[in-house]
């Protein structure tokens, strides 16, 4: 399987029509259509649907697709890598995380960093601990920043001396609002909306003391935004972390729980992760600004 077919795959995924796909690729229809042909005969696999006006994709398909685009993505970083002078320190750094207010450490980093090698750019890609974890499985990320538990055997890590304070989004017209703090018993018989990471959401049954099935859960969430609008309209009460929500102004308030439910926070990378040059700058920038802060604590 070559990448240049996997490119003219993609196109004709996008564009959903040969013809428009053959224009923007600089190719004939004949020509396209026969590599496209032959791809499905080495796969032996039958990858699209040939509609009158539109070109569907089958399962198989779908799953091509997304393998590509990986594939391709992974290529055009090797590339840039390797082809960069040793002379100076530029490039790339893929950053996968979560929603955390932790983040702000990352920034900051990465704003130091970038004063004194403004040719490194970086990308942070969001996302919850399943997804930044199967990116940093298919290299496509320099490093993860996970909360919780972690696979310590899996990755190598540096532990962050933050940590993110669950609590919960409420309307202000909340009875609980009045509250300083939710206690579990507050929330038995109370609609709840809960992040899907599954590892936070072990976390909160164990705080709230009660089996998934004894809870009235009404929605869950990936972003914190959609979580705070369904809030916002009644559907419920969302847990959440502590600064991702700016409630100034707002209908909305944050309340903490109580016993307090806090979550650790790690910067971790693959065991068989090879750093570019800009990665091992920006871990050991980041290790050095940890140090400063952990002696300004003592």
């Amino acid at each position: 399987m070559e990448l240049r077919v996997l490119q003219y795959f993609l196109a004709v995924a996008r564009e959903q029509n040969i013809s428009a796909a053959a224009q923007s690729l600089h190719l004939t229809q004949p020509t396209l259509s026969r590599q496209l042909k032959e791809l499905e005969e080495e796969l032996g696999k039958q990858l699209m649907i040939r509609g009158n006006r539109k070109i569907t994709l089958t399962e198989d398909g779908m799953l091509l697709r997304k393998r590509a685009e990986e594939i391709l993505e992974l290529v055009d970083r090797t590339e840039k890598e390797v082809m960069r002078s040793d002379d100076t320190v530029s490039g790339d750094i893929y950053i996968g995380t979560g929603e955390t207010d932790g983040v702000r450490q990352i920034a900051r980093t990465a704003n130091r960093l970038q004063e004194s090698c403004p040719g490194i750019r970086f990308h942070i890609v969001s996302g919850d601990a399943v997804d930044v974890c199967e990116r940093l499985d298919k290299g496509l990320l320099d490093f993860g920043v996970l909360l919780g538990d972690i696979d310590k055997i899996k990755y190598r890590y540096l532990e962050l001396p933050m940590k993110d304070t669950w609590g919960v989004l409420m309307r202000r017209d909340s009875p609980l609002s009045a509250q300083d703090a939710i206690l579990p018993g507050d929330l038995w018989d109370k609609p709840l909306i809960l992040s899907r990471q599954m590892d936070n959401k072990s976390g909160l049954y164990r705080w709230l003391r009660k089996e998934p099935s004894e809870l009235h859960t009404v929605a869950t969430y990936n972003l914190i935004y959609n979580a705070s609008l369904m809030v916002d309209e009644g559907m419920g009460y969302a847990f959440t972390l502590d600064k991702l929500v700016n409630t100034t102004g707002s209908n909305l308030c944050f309340r903490p729980l109580y016993p307090p439910l806090e979550l650790g926070m790690y910067l971790v990378w693959k065991r068989s992760q090879i750093f570019s040059k800009a990665a091992e700058l920006f871990l050991a920038c980041l290790q050095e600004q940890l140090d400063a802060f952990c002696a300004g604590q003592a």
